[in-house]
């Protein structure tokens, strides 16, 4: 499995989150990077919803990869939630969505922000990858799993 340790950091990862809707989450989210990162959980918020309004981030599978660019970041930061229960997400396969790997990028970050993309949509189309972090107890195992590679304890 990838490490995205350059992404992510412990706090910035959560496991069993319960929300309903796709507003809910991204609250959620904003407050995680708040926390995690020192950003504004507003600002966050406002980005990735213009940011889904262009289309959907939901790309099948119970996945969603919510992204956006601020000005204020020096380099490409995550976020992760696995959804105590699949919400709604107007996903191209019209699935609801458990996993959320949000990223969010420089506003200079074009080819890094795009390769970055790339990168997460690779480790969760990755169906076995998929299934260990799906199958994580807790927040510490869901950071250990992305952020350490292989570990005997994540699942």
């Amino acid at each position: 499995m990838d490490n995205f340790s350059d992404l992510l950091t412990a706090n910035a990862v959560s496991s069993a989150v319960n929300v309903s809707t796709k507003k809910q989450l991204f609250q959620k989210l904003g407050q995680l990077v708040e926390t995690a990162y020192g950003l504004d959980a507003a600002e966050v918020i406002e980005r990735i919803t213009e940011r889904e309004r262009l289309g959907s981030t939901g790309f099948g599978g119970g996945i969603a990869i919510p992204h956006a660019k601020l000005d204020k970041l020096d380099k490409v930061r995550g976020a992760v939630m696995l959804l105590a229960e699949p919400i709604s997400f107007d996903a191209i396969d019209e699935a609801p969505v458990d996993v959320v790997f949000m990223l969010l990028s420089p506003s200079d970050s074009g080819a890094e922000h795009l390769k970055t993309l790339a990168r997460v949509s690779r480790l969760l189309r990755n169906e076995r990858h998929l299934a260990r972090i799906r199958g994580v107890g807790s927040d510490a195992a869901l950071y250990a799993l992305l952020a350490g590679g292989e570990t005997r304890n994540a699942a």
